[in-house]
């Protein structure tokens, strides 16, 4: 067993994407909003620019929160440095430059707070992305006591950072993301060595928590945004809520 499961550091509240909806998404500009309200724990997606940058943000394509088009695993960082990643926000955020993850481990580091990193791969880059966020991540934290949980709703993304050769990549604690319960997924989760299930919250019941918790595992929730889910939540004993009300959810509650 991982030592991150018998010893779980990680908070009870995650931001997701840093503030979720209060500020642009997966930017630094989130993560300090996020911290403002006094969260620890940020949850973020990561991708691979296409000279191999890791870099922070959902969608495969550009338009919705940069001022670019297209697929933006498809340009260097150099040109994904200068897109507007605020603007489609508001206009107090316009200029707001994309984050890489070094930016985000830096910020993390200096203020003692702690990370979910969603492996978010341009599709057909599952494996090689999950290798490379995993080794990127492992340099960043290298010595850290606590280390950034690496998460995926893509198998062969959670393969790629567990069989990354980075020094401690492939040690790093991983998570797998379900949208849905489908057949084999604990058989996935044990078979990539995970330490957590990272469930769409309507998802978890008694009966789901126990199993999971009896192999070891542990249970967190997404997008939790509700005061009644978010007690169902605590009342079934659950590890960790992700949440975008980071204004409405005291993070030490």
């Amino acid at each position: 067993m991982h030592d991150i499961q018998k010893n779980w550091p990680y908070p009870r509240w995650v931001g997701h994407r840093g503030a979720g909806k209060l500020a642009p998404e997966n930017t630094m500009a989130a993560f300090r909003l996020g911290a403002a309200h006094g969260y620890r724990m940020f949850e973020c997606d990561v991708k691979l620019s296409a000279d191999g940058v890791a870099f922070l943000m959902h969608d495969d394509t550009l338009d919705r929160t940069t001022n670019g088009h297209g697929i933006g695993g498809e340009l260097n960082w150099r040109e994904l440095s200068q897109l507007d990643a605020g603007g489609w926000h508001s206009r107090a955020h316009a200029g707001e430059p994309l984050a890489t993850l070094a930016n985000v481990a830096r910020y993390c580091l200096a203020n003692g707070f702690f990370l979910n990193i969603e492996i978010k791969p341009t599709p057909g880059a599952e494996y090689r992305t999950g290798e490379a966020v995993a080794e990127q991540a492992a340099r960043l934290w290298r010595g850290q006591a606590v280390p950034p949980l690496l998460t995926s709703f893509q198998v062969e993304s959670l393969r790629g950072a567990r069989a990354a050769k980075g020094d401690g990549a492939a040690a790093l604690p991983r998570g797998l993301l379900l949208e849905h319960l489908w057949d084999g997924w604990f058989e996935a989760a044990l078979e990539l060595e995970c330490v957590a299930v990272v469930c769409n919250h309507a998802l978890w019941d008694a009966a789901t928590v126990a199993r999971v918790r009896q192999a070891g595992l542990r249970t967190l929730s997404y997008t939790v945004n509700d005061e009644w889910a978010a007690q169902r939540l605590i009342d079934l004993g659950t590890d960790a809520i992700i949440t975008d009300r980071v204004d409405r959810f005291a993070p030490a509650g």
